[in-house]
């Protein structure tokens, strides 16, 4: 090594692919991280004995994922159609219904999947329940905005969701004193089996150190690969 002699060219393009691989290596090491606090704090949340329903949002934002109940009427001429796929892989809906509590304030509720031949509510009427009744399930918070640039834009004209936008959703069924929340309904059967709920994914995907050894993987062969070219363009020389 005492002739090593870094060349121009091979230093200006391996440099900065360097530290892009280190960069990105030391930030999935930190998204390793924040997703096992993420795993942990959901599953706290899901094991947390049953609550009511919170008041506010700022009450709600600590209750995520809670197993919570709530007590009212379905509105269920204002069904929300969300955009979803069954465990199988077939097309259809998770259907939102607003449901009214006895105070006039809204929450909407995710009573779960339906296959798309069954949209039309006349084809499972028997779910169509009227009158008083308590739902229990587990407090979601709607995103701040669209997941991700890739998701279509919602649909409200033709009732067509690719997200829980509850603003737009509260615009679109004419509703006022919504909350500021939703509930994922847990997994009791409805009248006429349709729509099955349970639907909240719980089990969030954690490959981040397999990414990290990859990035720092790719740095050490970067590294080893600039070495060895020097060594052989000196002893060309």
């Amino acid at each position: 090594m005492t002739n090593f002699r870094p060349l121009l060219w091979p230093t200006v393009f391996s440099l900065p692919m360097l530290l892009i691989c280190l960069a990105l290596g030391a930030w999935q090491v930190e998204r390793l991280f924040w997703k096992k606090d993420l795993i942990a704090q959901r599953q706290a949340a899901v094991a947390a004995a049953p609550a009511a329903v919170p008041k506010s949002l700022a009450e709600a934002r600590d209750m995520e994922f809670r197993h919570v109940s709530d007590e009212g009427v379905f509105l269920n001429d204002k069904e929300i159609f969300l955009g979803a796929t069954s465990e199988g892989g077939g097309q259809g809906y998770q259907v939102l219904t607003p449901l009214l509590e006895p105070a006039g304030r809204i929450v909407f509720v995710n009573r779960g999947y339906i296959p798309a031949e069954l949209k039309d509510p006349a084809k499972r009427a028997a779910g169509q329940i009227a009158g008083t009744i308590r739902v229990r399930g587990l407090l979601r918070l709607p995103p701040a905005g669209k997941p991700n640039w890739f998701l279509p834009d919602n649909r409200p004209d033709l009732n067509y969701w690719f997200w829980v936008d509850l603003p737009a959703m509260s615009a679109a069924d004419q509703l006022d004193r919504v909350a500021p929340f939703y509930i994922d309904a847990d997994a009791t059967p409805n009248p006429g089996g349709w729509p099955k709920g349970g639907v909240t994914r719980l089990t969030l995907p954690n490959n981040h150190l397999q990414y990290a050894i990859t990035w720092f993987s790719l740095a050490v062969a970067l590294i080893v690969i600039y070495v060895l070219f020097h060594r052989r363009n000196a002893g060309l020389r």
